[in-house]
């Protein structure tokens, strides 16, 4: 059983790994403390990523869009917004497959579900096909920053 540190180191590497094999460049902050784990350089603009490990449930990829710390008062789970990151990368290791999303796609959001087949019951409305959103389908000169 890995913990979560593991999952996360897991999650981050396999996500600057798929990164740079498409030609993104890939930067780590030098310190903690940001909210995001990696910068992706887009020549010309530059991203703020943050990087999580995503399930596998059954045919449904889910990726948390929040972060989780233990305080005093409790658990306490803060959402991410677009003045702390510009964008979420997720690796499901269920699949080994990378996803990404615009900060825009989190909209106050606890969860990202993305399906890999149609549902049992065959509703097609308000499906996000994981396909869509991973690494290798998106056009990455759209994501770019400046100019």
């Amino acid at each position: 059983m890995l913990t979560s540190d593991q999952k996360g180191a897991i999650a981050e590497t396999a996500i600057a790994h798929a990164a740079t094999r498409l030609g993104i460049g890939v930067s780590k902050p030098l310190a903690a403390g940001e909210r995001y784990d990696l910068i992706f350089d887009l020549h010309p603009g530059l991203l703020r990523v943050q990087c999580k490990w995503a399930s596998l449930q059954d045919d449904v990829v889910v990726v948390r869009c929040y972060s989780s710390s233990r305080r005093r008062d409790g658990l306490v789970r803060r959402p991410y917004d677009a003045d702390e990151i510009d964008a979420v990368a997720a690796y499901c290791a269920g699949n080994d497959r990378c996803y990404f999303f615009p900060v825009s796609t989190l909209a106050g959001q606890r969860n990202l579900q993305l399906r890999l087949a149609p549902p049992r019951n065959n509703q097609g409305a308000r499906i996000r096909w994981a396909s869509r959103f991973e690494f290798e389908s998106l056009d990455w000169n759209e994501l770019k920053l400046g100019p």
